[in-house]
C-alpha cells in the first residue's frame, strides 16, 4: 500500500523504484562509451586496430551505400523534421496547449546543437578518413550519422504522443530505427567513416533524444501521452 502525500492523496516517496537505474542505462552507458571511443580516437589506442579490421570488412562502395548515406546529408534529414515540427505545432495549437511551441522548439534547438558539438569535436581529434576517401581529418564524429539520429530521431518523439494504435507507434519507431541504421551501414559501406565514427554519433544522439525525451514528457499534455 503506498504512503499518502501530507494532502491526503496517494503517491509514491521518492525516488521512484527503478528510475535511477533507467536514466544510468539510456544517458550513463552511452555517454561512457562515448568517453572510452573518444580517449581511443585521440590517444590512437588498440580499439583503432578492431575499427580498421572491421573497415576492411565492410567497405565495399556501391549505389546501395552511397544513397543509404545520403539519407543523413542535411538537405534530406532536416526537413523531415521540419514537416514534423510544424505538424505538431499545429497540433498543440489546435487544441489549446498552453505552451503549444515548446516541443518544436526544443527539438528544433537540439538539432541546431549538432554541430555546435560535433565541429569541435572533429577539429579536436583531427581524425583521418578511410582508405577509400581522400587524404583529409576531422572525420570523428560522423556528422552525417548525428545529424540523421537527431532529425528522425526527434520527429518521432514528436510524433508518438499523437499515434493512437500500438501498432502506428511500433511501426514509426521501426521506421526510425530502420532509418538510422541504413544511414549507419552506408557511410561504413561507403567508406566514408570508420565504424567507431558512426557509433560514437550514435551514442552522442541518444544521450540527446533521451535529454529530449525527458523534457518533452514533462512538458507534455497527459490527453496526448
Amino acid at each position: 500500500m503506498r504512503r499518502s502525500d501530507p494532502d491526503g492523496r496517494p503517491g509514491t516517496t521518492p525516488p521512484v523504484p527503478g528510475r535511477p537505474t533507467s536514466l544510468f542505462l539510456l544517458l550513463g552507458l552511452p555517454a561512457l562509451l562515448f568517453a572510452l571511443i573518444t580517449w581511443q580516437v585521440v590517444s590512437v589506442g588498440p580499439l583503432l586496430d578492431a575499427d580498421a579490421a572491421v573497415s576492411r570488412a565492410l567497405v565495399h562502395p556501391d549505389r546501395l551505400s552511397e544513397l543509404l548515406a545520403d539519407l543523413g546529408n542535411v538537405p534530406v534529414a532536416v526537413p523531415v523534421l521540419a514537416l514534423a515540427l510544424g505538424y505538431v505545432t499545429w497540433r498543440h495549437r489546435r487544441i489549446g496547449t498552453h505552451h503549444w511551441w515548446r516541443p518544436a522548439v526544443s527539438a528544433a534547438l537540439l538539432m541546431a546543437l549538432v554541430p555546435v558539438l560535433v565541429v569541435p569535436l572533429k577539429l579536436l581529434t583531427d581524425r583521418p578518413g578511410t582508405p577509400v576517401v581522400p587524404p583529409a581529418t576531422g572525420y570523428y564524429p560522423s556528422g552525417h550519422t548525428a545529424t540523421a539520429a537527431i532529425a528522425y530521431g526527434a520527429a518521432t518523439l514528436l510524433l508518438l504522443p499523437w499515434l493512437t494504435s500500438a501498432f502506428a507507434r511500433r511501426a514509426l519507431l521501426t521506421g526510425c530505427a530502420a532509418l538510422n541504421l541504413g544511414v549507419g551501414f552506408g557511410l561504413i559501406r561507403r567508406g566514408y567513416h570508420w565504424p567507431l565514427d558512426v557509433l560514437a554519433s550514435w551514442c552522442l544522439g541518444t544521450v540527446l533524444l533521451v535529454s529530449l525525451w525527458l523534457f518533452l514528457s514533462r512538458n507534455t499534455p497527459a490527453g496526448t501521452r
